[in-house]
């Protein structure tokens, strides 16, 4: 059996190319573990960046045969899309091997160090990133385990999503649309948002709950968002943007200036150089965090001031003819609402492309999703859908992206569905103006990376 880090040294994982995988697999390469994996993008012949970078960290890429498992494999990890109908898997039971859960093996790493396990249903990765900075630069060496890659890490020419840190200290991303959230026991405990995402309501309170009766030491609460607020344990350890609340650290004095914003945390200045009231809010959370771990907070305003931000979290690509291209990981209805709001003061006007992930999800939240972007639209401001991304299985296929569009245009909104997304610009190009933002949103899709590009590339 399992029970520590120190129980295995020869690990394989399946499905290493998705990023959750990826980060813990460059992590236990990192405490030099033998790493080897598959995964099905990976082709005879054809080039794959993330294969690359992960060859470049010593860890062995196969094909999705079967060939990389041995009797040599001490562990094989999955992540939850490996059903155990795959080949791979069913050699693992073969030759008697254990099969972890990718949130098991992030657990046993998350017990060999003082852990801070940053949790809510958005701000996750951005969270963490500025909080790893902070740490970095208050000389606690931390680690990081991340679900997006950091901009500082991927210039090294890695992923970029995971750090072994010579400190006590590592920085986990806690996911609750899996519920594995409640497997961690973090010494550190911070709760950005609780919001209708992948869960009902009550489900995600119930883990949510869970997760704050496992922290060990300190629980950090966002007291502006009603939901976590009830599940704060004390007022002055946690954090707030409403100055009328008892939280003990407090942002005021918001400005964003194009591309920057500005603001104070309990009569410190911080400058930015990002988006939106989003993002002062989590680098309020990572402040918070960092400053009762004994960072002074005119250093944690020194590290923000050179964050330089993460993968597909309001990612600039460049600005041509008048246009800003934006890409963002935006996939839940207060998410995709505040991205568009964090845009609007960068120009006067805001094109909104956005690819819905999964039938299911977007049933579920199908009137959310409504609701929000309806309210965050400006009057010039426009949103576009194209059909709803699909990676396979037995969904019931009785919704499109175009529900959505019709019901924001019956509630007199901009809106437009383009059903293949290589359409979108050609489509949507005399609606460009020379003071616009393209911000294009999504998630889980591994095309839209290139799809961004290509959009640059022909804008």
């Amino acid at each position: 059996m399992i029970h520590d880090i120190n129980d295995f040294k020869n690990v394989f994982f399946i499905g290493i190319a998705g990023t959750g995988m990826s980060a813990i697999a460059q992590y236990l390469a990192g405490v030099e573990k033998n790493v080897s994996g598959s995964d099905r993008y990976f082709k005879e012949g054809e080039f794959n960046d993330t294969k690359e970078k992960l060859s470049a960290e010593g860890i062995h890429c196969f094909l999705q045969n079967g060939e990389g498992i041995t009797a040599n494999t001490d562990l094989v990890v999955v992540s939850t899309a490996i059903e155990d109908t795959v080949a791979e898997v069913q050699k693992a039971k073969l030759l008697n091997i254990p099969i972890l859960k990718r949130s098991e093996v992030l657990a046993l790493i998350a017990k060999s160090k003082k852990t801070i396990a940053v949790g809510g249903t958005s701000g996750k990765s951005t969270t963490s990133a500025m909080l790893y900075d902070i740490l970095s630069a208050g000389g606690l060496q931390p680690g990081i385990i991340s679900g997006a890659g950091l901009i500082s890490i991927i210039k090294e020419g890695k992923i970029g999503n995971a750090k072994v840190g010579k400190g006590d200290w590592l920085v986990i991303e806690a996911d609750e649309s899996d519920g594995s959230i409640v497997q961690y026991h973090p010494e550190v405990g911070l709760l950005l948002n609780i919001d209708k995402d992948h869960q009902e309501i009550d489900e995600l309170m119930e883990i949510f709950g869970i997760f704050k009766k496992n922290t060990q030491q300190l629980f950090v609460v966002n007291q502006s968002n009603l939901l976590a607020k009830q599940l704060s344990v004390n007022a002055t350890s946690d954090f707030a943007v409403d100055t009328d609340t008892g939280a003990g650290y407090k942002a005021a004095s918001f400005v964003q200036n194009g591309l920057t914003i500005s603001f104070n945390i309990n009569g410190t200045d911080f400058n930015l150089n990002t988006v939106g009231k989003l993002n002062m809010e989590n680098a309020l959370a990572a402040t918070a965090v960092a400053n009762q771990l004994g960072v002074d907070l005119s250093i944690c305003a020194a590290a923000l001031k050179n964050y330089e931000g993460i993968y597909r979290r309001h990612q600039v690509l460049g600005y041509k003819h008048g246009v800003w291209l934006i890409d963002d990981y935006a996939h839940n209805p207060v998410k995709c609402a505040r991205s568009m709001e964090a845009c609007q003061p960068v120009a006067d006007k805001v094109i909104a492309w956005f690819q819905p992930h999964g039938y299911g999800p977007t049933r579920f939240l199908r009137n959310d999703f409504v609701k929000e972007i309806a309210e965050a639209l400006r009057p010039q401001d426009e949103i576009w859908m194209s059909e709803i991304f699909y990676a396979g299985g037995t969904a019931v296929k009785d919704i499109s992206a175009s529900d959505l569009i019709e019901d924001l245009k019956a509630l007199g909104k901009n809106a437009f569905f383009v059903e293949d997304r290589n359409d979108f610009l050609e489509t949507a190009r005399p609606h460009l103006t020379s003071n616009c933002v393209l911000l294009l949103m999504g998630a889980r899709d591994p095309g839209l990376e290139q799809f961004g590009k290509e959009i640059w590339k022909k804008l």
